[in-house]
């Protein structure tokens, strides 16, 4: 069984962006995704997110080319009615965090990898950093990810 994780898209950015110092363990799991060492997917409502900050960081034709690349790599997990509503029901300060938490559980992941572990705290999917991740992918089948 491979692990499924939701990535989230600061992580994502830290690659397509080339973010020191965090793109070197970011394009590690990317790498690991990339070879099938795991099922990675993005959050449905990040694909808008990252087209809109990739165009404004650098135009349309960079802002097409990064989508084309993320949903070479990464499955999409759907965001719809029951995980809206289930992100309402959390009530955390950071929509958009309960929004990709709600999307990761209801999406069977069995993490999500994010910069911001402390954002997700309460989610049903741990959060781990990702080099935690890559740690994670590395351990036996069976071992329960640690927080960090």
């Amino acid at each position: 069984m491979k692990r499924r994780i939701l990535v989230d898209l600061n992580v994502v950015l830290d690659v397509l962006l080339d973010r020191a110092p965090h793109v070197e363990a970011a394009a590690a799991v990317w790498e690991l995704v990339e070879r099938r060492e795991a099922e990675a997917l993005l959050a449905a409502h990040c694909v808008t997110t990252l087209h809109y900050l990739a165009t404004r960081s650098r135009g349309r034709d960079f802002g097409d080319r990064c989508v084309s690349d993320v949903l070479s790599v990464f499955a999409v997990a759907p965001v719809d009615r029951a995980v809206i509503s289930a992100a309402v029901a959390l009530r955390w300060a950071d929509f958009e965090d309960a929004v990709c938490a709600a999307s990761a559980h209801a999406a069977g992941c069995h993490w999500i990898t994010t910069r911001d572990p402390r954002g997700f705290k309460g989610s049903a999917c741990p959060a781990l950093t990702p080099t935690a991740t890559l740690a994670a992918l590395r351990a036996p089948l069976g071992r329960a990810p640690l927080g960090g």
